[in-house]
């Protein structure tokens, strides 16, 4: 049931007439107390969405992603996924993952995203990334996406 319901809002969700001003596909009325009431009613959508996504998912957390990646948890804030990765860096210490490996992974993580949840950006859902050692449990990278961030990967 939850399944179907996930389905149906998000189907819902990714229709709807959003404030981004990527990809507007309908009309926006003139009137601008109509306009902030649809606004607001998309807002406490799009945070009932995302509150299914984050029960789907945590479902299957923690989630081995690769050799040194475990996917811990994801949660919601405000209109924000936020997903949290522990990152096992062997010998390595925090600062060296961050001055070696944080401009890498940045590129390929944003492009990532920017293509596989594109949907979810184009409705003012925005996503961040939280990777931690496994180690220290310390904050590594955090990466931010917004509609504006994937400008460049869409017109491409």
């Amino acid at each position: 049931m939850k399944m179907i319901l996930l389905s149906a809002l998000t189907v819902l969700m990714l229709n709807a007439n959003t404030s981004t001003p990527i990809k507007n596909t309908l009309p926006r009325t003139v009137d601008q107390t109509a306009q902030q009431n649809a606004d607001a009613q998309l807002k406490i959508q799009n945070r009932q969405i995302i509150k299914l996504v984050v029960e789907e998912v945590g479902k299957k957390l923690p989630q081995k992603i690769d050799d040194y990646t475990m996917f811990t948890s994801i949660k919601a804030d405000d209109l924000t996924l936020v997903s949290t990765y522990e990152i096992n860096t062997g010998a390595k210490s925090d600062d060296a993952v961050r001055n070696e490996d944080k401009s890498r992974m940045q590129g390929f993580i944003v492009k990532g995203i920017c293509t596989s949840s594109k949907r979810f950006l184009e409705a003012d859902i925005n996503i961040t990334y939280i990777y931690t050692s496994a180690n220290t449990k310390a904050e590594l990278f955090r990466f931010e996406v917004n509609p504006k961030t994937c400008i460049s990967y869409w017109n491409e």
